[in-house]
């Protein structure tokens, strides 16, 4: 709610019924350049089922339509390609890879990056 409050992004839980399925939210956005990322969580048992695509399609509609951003981004660890489609299905660019860009779980993992262009968003992705 502070994030929110101070302008600097906001986070939001995925519903699945009555139930929380997960998290998705803007990183803090970076008001000077119009950037921001896209970030997301889901629970195991909700994997598979669209809802981080949904999530994810309203927050760029929340980005570039109501926040006026000009560029969003998405990391993903290069092995997770659940989340990497999530990327390629709404549009993203790969830009590239980090190495070693995250400690998960006992090693290091590389990020893909993608990012998404405001003029390259459409809504019906």
């Amino acid at each position: 709610m502070r994030q929110y409050a101070d302008g600097l992004g906001m986070q939001a839980g995925i519903w699945r019924g009555a139930r929380l399925a997960g998290v998705a939210g803007l990183h803090p956005v970076d008001w000077p350049n119009r950037q921001s990322a896209l970030g997301y969580w889901i629970g195991p048992e909700h994997e598979g089922q669209g809802l981080v695509t949904l999530a994810c399609r309203a927050l760029l509609h929340m980005a570039f339509k109501e926040y006026g951003l000009h560029r969003m981004e998405l990391r993903a660890a290069t092995g997770n390609a659940r989340s990497r489609a999530v990327a390629e299905r709404l549009g993203f660019t790969l830009e590239g890879v980090v190495r070693g860009a995250e400690w998960l779980y006992d090693h290091y993992v590389d990020h893909a990056v993608y990012s998404l262009l405001e003029q390259e968003w459409h809504e019906g992705r």
